[in-house]
């Protein structure tokens, strides 16, 4: 279901999606100037390593500090799984998390927020008609931008690889000094961009020939195919209890979801309500459920 909000409601979902982002938010505007009480929201996820943010600006090619001042970008900065991308072309705005999306024509600015006429739909990112697709599109858009600053969390890979512990952060690029500045300036490209939904992603070189029988028996625990969540294993209902009723407004069996439910590592799409298990794992499901059954 898609919602049309101005005013008071459009900021209130704007903070709502801020607020709310577990594994991923996407912040998509060419001017950022963050207000304050945004900033008091995003303060709150300084040291969640699970979550990936994605921020694009864009315009003022000759004075990008129009587009996104320093003070903002030091501030992203010390996000640990965090890019900063740059489209010279961007003027639309767009602001996603794990389970809403907000394309509206308020820029993520003060200004806009306190004195413009703003308006947006709010849609599910599952939405067939709107969510997703404008996903798909502005997936495409991140992939095209500039990247400026990229940061990524290390995990320490415990229990067999069926669990991690987050150890630091690690910058990969940082191009910011000679950005603003010109100096030097090398355009930088990645057409995928890396993301860690969570430190579930990262058990991603799990043997099947592992021997299911010393996993602890807290494993009694699956993952939402949706979100990555903890949830109890049951491959006849692989969603945690919200997203089954996203999933539930159009009952698509074979519709791509995001990670597989025995380990929590990343499908791909590979993964859905019918085949809630990667192949690659799926021997290791089998033992799996003979251990949990005894």
């Amino acid at each position: 279901m898609s919602v049309f909000l101005t005013e008071n409601d459009l900021n209130a979902a704007l903070s709502e999606i801020l607020e709310s982002a577990k594994y991923e938010l996407i912040i998509i505007s060419p001017y950022i100037k963050l207000h304050d009480r945004y900033k008091s929201i995003l303060k709150t996820k300084l040291h969640n390593p699970d979550l990936t943010i994605i921020v694009v600006f864009g315009k003022n090619e000759n004075d990008k500090e129009k587009s996104l001042n320093k003070d903002d970008f030091e501030f992203f900065k010390q996000f640990p799984n965090i890019q900063i991308r740059y489209e010279k072309r961007l003027h639309a705005k767009i602001f996603a998390n794990d389970e809403n999306v907000l394309i509206t024509s308020m820029n993520l600015y003060d200004y806009s927020q306190d004195t413009n006429i703003e308006s947006g739909i709010l849609s599910e990112v599952y939405d067939k008609k709107i969510g997703k697709k404008a996903m798909d599109y502005f997936e495409r858009v991140v992939e095209q931008s500039e990247i400026i600053f990229d940061k990524v969390p290390i995990f320490e890979k415990k229990f067999l690889g069926l669990s991690s512990k987050y150890i630091k952060s690690e910058i990969e690029v940082d191009n910011t000094d000679n950005f603003f500045t010109k100096k030097d300036y090398k355009k930088v490209f990645k057409k995928k961009f890396k993301r860690n939904y969570s430190s579930n992603e990262n058990r991603n070189d799990i043997k099947n020939e592992t021997p299911i029988s010393k996993i602890e028996s807290e494993k009694e625990y699956g993952y939402c195919i949706r979100t990555g969540v903890k949830i109890p294993y049951n491959r006849e209902r692989p969603f945690s209890a919200e997203a089954f009723k996203s999933w539930n407004r159009y009952k698509d069996g074979d519709y791509p979801e995001k990670f597989c439910h025995l380990t929590g590592e990343k499908s791909n799409g590979e993964t859905s309500f019918n085949r809630p298990i990667l192949s690659k794992n799926w021997k290791l499901a089998m033992e799996y459920e003979k251990h949990i059954k005894k």
